[in-house]
């Protein structure tokens, strides 16, 4: 019991089993088992319970600093074994690094040439595209040319047409107008020989009427002048009577050969 305090106190727990991989740690529990075989010795030797206070102190201060000094030669060694872990994982990440980054331009000049690669094909794809689009395009624009000029000649057929139409009916109107035109200048001298006539005829008849109420009157005045108060005429009245309407009828006779060879006005 007091060999399993000491050691507890010690800080000693058992016998550990060396695992895989803690070959580092082999020494340190050498040196336990150096002291365990020396406290052996001790014990059959001496029985430790026997030891006065001042060797039990001493033997617990070289025990202590044993430990003390393999504990220090442990954390030595841990630094060493830390600090090459450190920078061998600085290696490694430095490997891993400079690897990723070669990877990483691997890729990316795979890339580029991945890139340029397509970007060629889509250049060659478009300017097929291009060919194909202006090809399609000067075919269509002939085609709506060929149309065109097939609008346009017909167009101007029909124009001519509608031009030698209209020139034709433009012919038969003047045709039809001059027709109307002689017809009318015809109508119009018929129309001014009748008026001319009728004018001459009521001229005529005007004089006539004029001359017959002259004589009307001459022949009242005579009347009136020659009729005795019984309303007989006297023998010179007779006479005279009959000299003047011997001359009245030649100058009638005179005025109506006169006026039918008088010329006509035209209105």
């Amino acid at each position: 019991m007091a060999e399993k305090n000491f050691l507890s106190w010690v800080g000693f727990k058992g016998e550990e089993h060396p695992k895989p991989g803690a070959a580092d740690n082999s020494q340190p529990l050498e040196r336990i088992r150096q002291l365990e075989s020396q406290l052996a010795d001790l014990r059959s030797r001496r029985d430790i319970t026997a030891l006065s206070k001042e060797e039990f102190e001493i033997l617990a201060t070289e025990t202590a600093m044993s430990i003390i000094k393999t504990a220090q030669q442990r954390e030595s060694k841990a630094n060493a074994i830390a600090d090459r872990t450190v920078n061998e994982s600085k290696k490694s990440a430095a490997a891993a690094l400079e690897s990723a980054q070669a990877k990483a331009n691997s890729i990316l000049t795979s890339a580029e040439s991945r890139g340029r690669k397509y970007l060629e094909a889509a250049q060659v794809d478009a300017a097929e595209l291009v060919s194909a689009a202006e090809q399609e395009s000067s075919d269509l624009l002939a085609a709506r040319k060929r149309e065109a000029s097939g609008i346009v000649s017909g167009a101007k057929r029909e124009a001519d047409r509608l031009v030698q139409s209209a020139a034709t009916e433009i012919v038969g109107y003047k045709s039809w107008l001059n027709q109307v035109i002689s017809e009318a200048e015809r109508l119009y001298r018929i129309q001014s020989q009748s008026l001319d006539a009728a004018e001459g005829a009521i001229r005529q008849s005007r004089d006539r009427l004029e001359t017959a109420f002259n004589r009307l009157n001459g022949f009242q005045r005579q009347i009136d002048a020659v009729a005795g108060s019984d309303g007989r005429l006297s023998d010179k009245a007779k006479s005279k009577n009959s000299e003047n309407s011997g001359n009245t009828k030649k100058e009638s006779a005179t005025k109506s050969k006169n006026s039918k060879a008088a010329p006509r006005r035209r209105r």
